[in-house]
């Protein structure tokens, strides 16, 4: 019997030639005609992901938007197929933003994100009318302002705040505590001011607040702290919050003997978190989404048996694979 299904695609089994079967292909065949190394992505699965995540979410809190985080992986065919799942887009780069122009993506339901964006990006995104940017610093708030006051527009913003939370994940992908690259600090009094000097700006319109906590995020504690350092925060700026974004970074299985939260139980707690707040909820899954849909897939090359110590086994993979 196949075992550890929950880090495989839905449906996926092993035939009695013994070859991995996922969406009713086998492994071999798709080898044999396409060559490895070989990415796969199973669109069941993918669907299914995507239409948890709205369900969970919605039925908690009706004014919620599921935003892809596009960094996990994004091309022409995934892009299209999260539109129809009515799921959107959430870019970090102009490669990321090309891709949703090739297929048309919905721009109002794209959220430009970054900590360094590039006059060239901001100008990309502005020309396709963009639904929302995050700020991340006070030098995006000046290259921002200016562009758009060249365009005669305003253009709706949120400001990334740091809201001092551990995330308890690896440190080099915690993004939410003070000693972060990504986002205003609260305690240092640089997202106050950052507030001040975007609302001071007449060609942006300040919509609301995102944080980001790291991930994976195996636990849901601090999703729920964050929310409220968030909402504390917001009020005693006087800022009437009209979108609240929690991030992403839910934890998906690596390992047999790992089990993530499910996705309902996320929902529960950041739902519960915002309370009475009307702010419309915007979350960000990208692994979440696009990590069991797929499979590398490798042909073995040369071995190396070292008697008594260890056997290598070489792959048709990058390094970074």
């Amino acid at each position: 019997m196949f075992q550890n299904k929950s880090l495989f695609p839905e449906l996926t089994t092993v035939n009695d030639e013994e070859h991995l079967v996922i969406g009713g292909c086998d492994i071999t065949d798709l080898v044999s005609e396409f060559g490895t190394p070989l990415y796969i992505y199973d669109e069941n699965t993918l669907r299914n992901q995507c239409r948890e995540f709205v369900n969970e979410f919605k039925k908690r809190r009706s004014d919620s938007l599921v935003i892809y985080a596009c960094k996990a992986f994004i091309n022409p065919a995934i892009a299209m197929l999260l539109q129809e799942e009515g799921l959107g887009l959430d870019v970090v780069s102009g490669g990321e933003l090309s891709v949703a122009q090739r297929v048309e993506f919905p721009a109002e339901k794209i959220y430009f994100h970054g900590n360094n964006k590039s006059q060239d990006e901001i100008d990309m995104a502005l020309n396709y009318g963009i639904g929302r940017f995050v700020i991340d610093n006070f030098h995006e708030i000046s290259l921002l302002s200016e562009a758009a006051r060249q365009r005669g527009i305003v253009q709706d913003v949120l400001i990334r705040i740091s809201p001092s939370v551990d995330p308890h994940t690896h440190s080099y992908t915690t993004t939410g505590t003070l000693d972060s690259k990504f986002g205003f600090p609260i305690e240092t009094g640089q997202a106050k001011e950052a507030i001040k000097k975007t609302m001071a700006e007449k060609s942006l319109n300040l919509l609301g607040l995102h944080f980001h906590l790291g991930s994976p995020i195996f636990e849901l504690e601090p999703y729920s702290k964050a929310i409220e350092v968030t909402l504390e925060f917001s009020k005693e700026m006087g800022l009437p919050l009209k979108e609240l974004s929690p991030g992403g970074g839910f934890a998906i299985s690596y390992t047999k003997d790992q089990a993530p939260p499910a996705i309902a139980d996320y929902a529960e707690e950041i739902v519960s978190a915002m309370g009475s707040n009307e702010a419309r909820l915007i979350i960000e899954p990208g692994r979440s989404i696009i990590g069991r849909s797929g499979v590398a897939c490798y042909r073995v090359g040369g071995q190396k048996d070292i008697p008594g110590i260890r056997k290598y086994v070489s792959v048709d993979g990058g390094m970074g694979d």
